[in-house]
């Protein structure tokens, strides 16, 4: 899969956000945006998704793919246990379904925290089971956006082997503030 963006352009009244954007994504690879806060990032994530309108330009190649997306604000159903936030996302989920929920949490979270509200849960925790969640989601392309934000550096790592495992053969768009994200991701940097 290949998605094109040409001459994107969005503005907010005066505000430009970003011009005349040209980028090209291939499925497999990991893309990491890297530039200073406020200069687009989550806008052109917004976009991608269908959120918000860019005001010219295009991108080809996303009919019909598949995307989930792990935002900056966590987004779980917060009186929801870890597990039952990732069943919410499993299409015709059945006890089978709950157990590979379990296994995969328990891949970066303890075994405590799977049974107790998410909103009991740190911040880190929190940011850990929205991770699982949208890569549990079936998809062709998986954005995040700052997706590390409330992490210690050996749980981080933790969540680069599994994020670069689970979506080996997708295309992958992570926003990052951290120019090491990109070392470890073996990811290729994009400035907007």
């Amino acid at each position: 899969m290949e998605l094109k963006v040409s001459h994107l352009s969005k503005s907010f009244g005066t505000l430009k956000v970003f011009t005349e954007i040209n980028l090209s994504f291939q499925s497999g690879c990991i893309y990491c945006l890297m530039s200073p806060s406020g200069s687009g990032k989550t806008t052109f994530f917004r976009i991608l998704l269908g959120l918000e309108q860019a005001d010219s330009g295009s991108i080809t190649g996303l009919h019909g793919i598949r995307t989930s997306a792990v935002f900056q604000e966590n987004r779980l159903c917060e009186s929801f246990t870890p597990v039952d936030n990732i069943l919410m996302v499993i299409p015709g989920h059945s006890s089978r379904s709950r157990k590979q929920a379990r296994e995969e949490l328990l891949r970066l979270l303890p075994e405590e925290a799977l049974s107790r509200p998410v909103s009991t849960l740190s911040g880190g925790m929190k940011r850990r089971v929205a991770i699982v969640r949208a890569l549990s989601v079936p998809s062709d392309m998986v954005l995040m956006d700052e997706p590390f934000t409330g992490l210690d550096e050996n749980t981080k790592l933790t969540v680069i082997r599994y994020i670069k495992e689970k979506t080996r053969d997708k295309l992958v768009i992570i926003s990052t503030h951290q120019e090491e994200d990109v070392a470890l991701l073996h990811g290729t940097l994009i400035k907007l």
